[in-house]
């Protein structure tokens, strides 16, 4: 009896426990800190004094901008060390100290980066073999500086050495946003990470700062002088002690597989003079002419400094989308269609002209407008068209199929309009060229609605696109493949097919198309940049924008 009742006790208590286990399960359950890391003494000596981070930040005015950051960043780990542990500085903090070292080495002068202060402390802990001791006064302090310097250098080299001056320097593109206290929380999480690997950087940058590397070790090994030759050009097959220095300039910048010191042009040189030419935008014949000896004489200190002003321009743009988007290059003169990201295909393309610069700025591209009338904008239509319709105006809109249009959007007899009593200025029509063979757009055009007026078309001026500098338009973007670009902007619509497309651009009826996702378009100005292939690329400074830029970033 005694027996089965201490037995059935014993099957109501586990009954009644497990209810109760399933019922505490439904119950949010408190969040407590795990300490399983450490013993009781370690967790204590793992934390900072708050009074202490107070204390230097008060001390340390020069970090006032990123003061609340800081405060937050402690806050939300318990006042837990980020860069050290018992064992002294982790390797994120190992990792950190020498991407700021590294880029103070490769151009990046900025004393307010790696402060003497902050080198005299690393350097001691990096040194010491003997860890921490419980008390040391060093400790805090280079937790805080590291911390301190992590918002410092990530606001310039990560967000722009230029501060807000963008706007100055006509680039209209926003920068991007970083969230420094969740990537600092990230980066010192990581184990094994060498840092560059989650730079809020786009990635252009990561690679010009490989290519910045290759140039120091380039500029360090190699002193010469220029190459000069009072011949016009060689080609291959030709002799000459020129060619054997122009050989060991190439073999220098990686253009030139292999020694080869003769003064002969080989079939390999004639190779390598193309790749030479294509990267540096000179026209690829083979032939070792000015412009060649002209961007070989360059000296790599300059090809340097052009890179340090492009890495600041791809410190302000968002790091690299992973949707559809189009990418201008202007100083290169070709547009990029990108699909989730990746290249997809390239199209030369006209820019303005200097005095007309097309503007840099991003928009989304919404429309597709087939058989096009050409409105002409207010300086055309000033030093122009008024012109023109004062000396015969019936023959002029004839010859330039043009037609006048009034506020009613009604076309206007030209013989009812007394021209004599207008300037550009105050002429109070529109005047449109008809969509066709003549129209200054060509046969379609691509809308991303802007305020500078600004959008890629065609042009009827196909010879243009042979020309190897292209800056001729007034400020939009004419495209060597239009019929291309409205198919990949159409692919996922069945009902667009290339017949259809064709009939549209020769219909000579305009015919406005919404593209159904909308597409960045991004116009950019990148004087150096490394291709698709691998291959560091310079242009040449078409705007002037390089030279302002550099007044800002270096100073007189």
């Amino acid at each position: 009896m005694t027996i089965r009742f201490y037995t059935s006790l014993a099957l109501l208590s586990l009954i009644i426990f497990a209810a109760c286990q399933q019922q505490s399960g439904t119950r949010k359950k408190t969040k407590t800190r795990d300490t399983t890391h450490y013993t009781r003494q370690d967790y204590i000596d793992q934390t900072i004094d708050s009074n202490y981070v107070n204390q230097f930040l008060t001390a340390n005015t020069s970090y006032d901008a990123y003061d609340e950051y800081i405060r937050n960043f402690y806050r939300k780990r318990d006042f837990h060390y980020a860069w050290i542990d018992k064992n002294g500085l982790t390797e994120q903090a190992g990792n950190f100290i020498n991407m700021m070292k590294n880029d103070a080495a490769y151009g990046i002068k900025d004393s307010s980066l790696m402060t003497p202060d902050l080198q005299q402390l690393t350097d001691t802990m990096l040194v010491s073999d003997s860890g921490l001791k419980p008390g040391d006064t060093a400790i805090p302090r280079i937790e805080m500086m590291l911390t301190a310097q992590f918002f410092a250098y990530g606001n310039k080299v990560w967000g722009g050495l230029t501060a807000d001056s963008t706007k100055d320097l006509e680039w209209f593109i926003p920068r991007k946003k970083i969230d420094m206290e969740s990537l600092l929380d990230s980066m010192v999480a990581k184990k094994n990470n060498a840092f560059e690997d989650d730079e809020p950087v786009n990635r252009q940058y990561i690679l010009l700062r490989q290519q910045l590397k290759k140039l120091a070790k380039i500029a360090t090994d190699n002193k010469w002088d220029s190459i000069r030759t009072s011949a016009k050009s060689f080609k291959k097959g030709d002799s000459a002690e020129v060619i054997a220095q122009v050989k060991y300039r190439l073999e220098a910048f990686g253009d030139l597989p292999g020694t080869d010191s003769s003064q002969r042009f080989t079939a390999v040189l004639d190779t390598a003079v193309r790749a030479f030419q294509d990267r540096m935008g000179i026209k690829v014949d083979g032939l070792i002419n000015k412009n060649v000896l002209d961007a070989l004489n360059v000296p790599v200190e300059d090809r340097i400094r052009k890179i340090l002003l492009n890495m600041e321009r791809l410190r302000w743009v968002p790091i690299e989308p992973t949707t559809d988007y189009i990418l201008v290059n202007i100083p290169q003169f070709k547009m990029h269609a990108y699909e989730k990201g990746k290249l997809a295909w390239s199209a030369n393309v006209v820019v303005g002209k200097p005095g007309a610069n097309t503007v840099i700025f991003t928009k989304e591209l919404r429309y597709i407008v087939f058989s096009p009338y050409w409105n002409v904008p207010p300086g055309i239509l000033s030093k122009e068209v008024v012109p023109g319709l004062k000396r015969g105006a019936g023959s002029y809109l004839a010859r330039q199929n043009m037609e006048i249009v009034g506020a009613s959007g009604k076309v206007v007899a030209p013989g009812s309009i007394n021209f004599s009593k207008y300037s550009g200025g105050n002429f109070p029509y529109v005047v449109r060229q008809k969509p066709g063979g003549k129209n200054s757009l060509g046969k379609v055009k691509f809308l991303f609605p802007n305020e500078y007026n600004i959008y890629l078309h065609d042009t009827p001026a196909r010879y243009l696109f042979g020309e190897n500098k292209r800056s001729f338009s007034h400020g939009c973007i004419r495209v060597s493949e239009p019929k291309h670009l409205a198919e990949w902007l159409l692919r996922d619509d069945s009902s667009w097919t290339s017949q259809k497309i064709d009939d549209a651009m020769n219909a000579g009826k305009e015919k406005f198309v919404t593209v159904k996702d909308k597409v960045p378009v991004f116009i950019v100005y990148f004087t150096a940049f490394v291709d698709h292939n691998g291959q560091l690329n310079f242009r040449d400074d078409v705007y002037g924008h390089d030279q302002k830029l550099a007044a800002t970033l270096f100073g007189k």
